[in-house]
């Protein structure tokens, strides 16, 4: 992690767009799992109280960066629905988010 992406709303959004997608696959792969096969129902809670905080944050983000930086409707319709996709929020920072260098 570049200490610069700590500067900008987009950096920001990266930071919590990829935390956001970890707790997605650990809740769903790991503690769900736990959860009902083995009735641990405390991991999948504590984790399912972070991602829904994590998710929250990562809309709000979107919108406030959508707006900062003028993105049209469709990048933002696009960055939005990540949120709700497996790996989406992995794959919108490597098509929507990344700064290009010239």
């Amino acid at each position: 992690m570049d200490k610069t992406m700590l500067n900008s709303p987009l950096g920001w959004l990266r930071i919590v767009g990829f935390l956001e997608g970890c707790s997605y696959l650990l809740l769903f792969g790991i503690t769900m799992p736990l959860k009902y096969m083995y009735d641990l129902a405390k991991p999948n809670y504590i984790l399912g109280m972070l991602h829904g905080f994590l998710f929250i944050l990562y809309i709000a983000l979107v919108l406030w960066v959508a707006y900062y930086n003028k993105w049209s409707k469709t990048k933002t319709f696009w960055a939005l629905l990540a949120s709700l996709i497996p790996f989406g929020t992995f794959y919108a920072d490597k098509k929507l988010f990344r700064v290009t260098r010239s």
